[in-house]
């Protein structure tokens, strides 16, 4: 339960396409990791390390500041404001029709790692699939889902509009906590996995089984496997 869930918010749909509209004219930006992905994904941003919309990094533990595009999108601010936590990076990301995010991993992204990621569809379809772990998340615009980017992720949008969420990077504090443990997060879980994490026996047959898998995914894990248990 601790990779993926639906957190017991839901945001008005018109509402997020009207700030959407505001935003579609503008310059958005190819996604600077073009290795992870085939077609078009761009974002701009509403919050970023430069204040610039067209700066898409995201640096876990960087400083962040608010777009003056944020300032033009009063329902979009709103939702952000109700997330009652500090903010990193904000950004609308479009997946267009026929293209695809290879599975990769995201360094510290899991919700034990301190920080946590934040996806609300504003605009998507039937035919979008988004694949955590394994498991396919059917995401409904309005809804606001958590999922652990540190674990093997994919999206394909195989229908005919963009994709686009609004994708909120946040640090972890006592409400979301609270908010995270409502929506059936296990801190138990939590403790065991990361005892088992700086396990070096138990680490060692991670990477050793990674090693037999010899995919890109695996190379990935094992980088994170290693950096965690420096």
């Amino acid at each position: 339960m601790n990779d993926f869930f639906r957190l017991p918010f839901f945001f008005d749909e018109d509402k997020l396409v009207k700030d959407l509209e505001k935003c579609l004219s503008l310059n958005w930006t190819d996604h600077f990791n073009q290795r992870d992905y085939n077609g078009d994904w761009k974002s701009i941003s509403l919050r970023s390390i430069s204040g610039n919309i067209t700066d898409a990094n995201a640096h876990p533990g960087a400083e962040y500041k608010d777009t003056a595009l944020l300032q033009q999108c009063s329902y979009f601010a709103e939702v952000i404001e109700s997330i009652n936590c500090e903010k990193e990076a904000i950004r609308l990301l479009s997946l267009t029709p026929g293209s695809i995010i290879k599975t990769h991993v995201d360094q510290e992204l899991g919700y034990s790692d301190g920080y946590f990621r934040l996806h609300i569809p504003i605009q998507t379809n039937p035919d979008v699939d988004f694949i955590v772990n394994s498991n396919d998340l059917r995401m409904k615009p309005g809804e606001c889902w958590y999922a652990n980017f540190s674990l093997p992720h994919s999206v394909a949008n195989r229908g005919t509009i963009n994709r686009i969420h609004l994708v909120i990077d946040c640090k972890r504090n006592n409400w979301s906590d609270e908010v995270f443990a409502e929506s059936g997060y296990c801190f138990d879980l939590e403790k065991q996995m990361q005892s088992k994490k700086q396990d070096p026996e138990t680490m060692a047959k991670m990477i050793t089984e990674l090693e037999r898998m010899d995919t890109d995914t695996a190379r990935q894990l094992i980088d994170q496997l290693r950096s965690s248990a420096v």
